[in-house]
């Protein structure tokens, strides 16, 4: 059973994997990462590990049996209980309600790990996977998101207020 487990410095070279293995798949519904990101993986993954140890965020993978990832949720920007939710599953897992189940974990974890009461995330109007994992997950729609929320497409803020 797969398993949703913080992010540490020995997950890199299945992050690094589970980002290429899935790079046309998610580009299709959210932009590129660019190729630098790729270029530069080691240096923005030892940045985003400075940021969780600083607690600005918090990195999640779900971590299938084999040790591969099947998904990341991120918590970006953790401050007076909110923080932004930030989510991608693997293709392979794509429809089987894995997204789903790995955010309501992530509710959870936020109130009892990192003492949030509100997540909000932000989705275009063509994601309509996204729109159906925050929906079924327990968020509600709050107003719109600018392009400049999305990487250049329009859409959705959904928060979900959490219970402790």
């Amino acid at each position: 059973m797969p398993e949703l487990k913080l992010l540490h410095v020995g997950h890199a070279p299945a992050v690094l994997a589970f980002e290429l293995a899935n790079r046309s798949y998610f580009a299709a519904s959210i932009p590129d990462r660019g190729d630098d990101f790729f270029d530069q993986f080691t240096n923005r993954y030892d940045a985003s590990l400075a940021e969780q140890e600083a607690g600005i965020c918090a990195f999640y993978v779900l971590v299938a049996e084999d040790g591969s990832v099947l998904g990341r949720f991120n918590l970006y920007d953790l401050e007076d209980a909110t923080a932004r939710l930030g989510y991608r599953a693997a293709e392979r897992v794509a429809g089987r309600g894995v997204a789903t189940t790995a955010v309501r974990e992530l509710c959870r974890t936020a109130t009892a790990r990192h003492g949030l009461r509100t997540l909000r995330a932000a989705t275009s109007h063509d994601n309509a996977a996204s729109q159906k994992v925050l929906t079924k997950a327990g968020f509600v729609p709050v107003g719109p998101a600018t392009p400049a929320d999305l990487g250049g497409k329009s859409g959705t803020w959904y928060e979900r207020d959490l219970q402790p």
